[in-house]
């Protein structure tokens, strides 16, 4: 992806618009960003393209501007639209950075990282670091049905109760969602959203 397509994908690099152009327009980002080539992870070579979490940081964000979270959600009554991250924190200064200045909803966006599952409650987004694996049914236990949409790139996160999950695809990074997940915790995923998903899972109904 060149770096004006990619930098294009945030609220304050863009031109307003209405809702029906602003949704197609965030779908193209989401689409921009999974099909971007991440940068060489040689420092000895030269970075191409965004790097791993510089493309989980723009997912991230527009995640935000896509899921629709319930008006009573415990995070929903702060002034801003808060990103945590859990314990160990992989992404060092690359989240803040990238989305500094940023918004959602008409909230700024901020950026606090977690000791505990038990505080992610005044979150919107929680990402799980890949470090946190063998602790994910405490973690996921922990959050119970509270309105907080939960992203990670552990192995078999989204069968594991996990939302959303990042894949790695070549030297692309997708995603797959788990809606069962978002449903317990009343969070609604738009269709475009699924359309683009590698995978969408869902258990059957009774019967199916």
């Amino acid at each position: 992806m060149k770096p004006e397509t990619f930098t294009g994908c945030f609220s304050q690099r863009t031109q307003p618009a209405t809702p029906r152009g602003k949704g197609a327009r965030l779908l193209m980002c989401i689409i921009a960003v999974g099909t971007s080539t991440l940068g060489a992870a040689s420092l000895a070579a030269q970075q191409t393209g965004p790097s791993e979490f510089q493309v989980k940081a723009a997912y991230i964000y527009n995640f935000g501007k896509f899921v629709k979270w319930p008006a009573v959600a415990a995070a929903n009554q702060s002034g801003s639209f808060t990103i945590c991250v859990l314990d160990h924190d992989p992404f060092g200064n690359i989240l803040q950075s990238t989305l500094a200045g940023e918004t959602v909803g008409g909230k700024p966006v901020a950026v606090k990282l977690i000791e505990k599952a038990q505080n992610a409650s005044v979150c919107h987004i929680l990402f799980i670091g890949s470090a946190q694996g063998k602790n994910l049914k405490g973690i996921l236990s922990a959050l119970d049905e509270d309105a907080v949409l939960t992203v990670s790139d552990i192995p078999d996160f989204s069968k594991r109760g996990g939302m959303i999950q990042f894949v790695p695809e070549g030297n692309r990074i997708r995603f797959e969602i788990n809606l069962d997940g978002a449903e317990k915790s009343h969070l609604v995923f738009p269709s475009e959203l699924l359309k683009v998903a590698v995978a969408v899972k869902q258990s059957a109904g009774p019967g199916e």
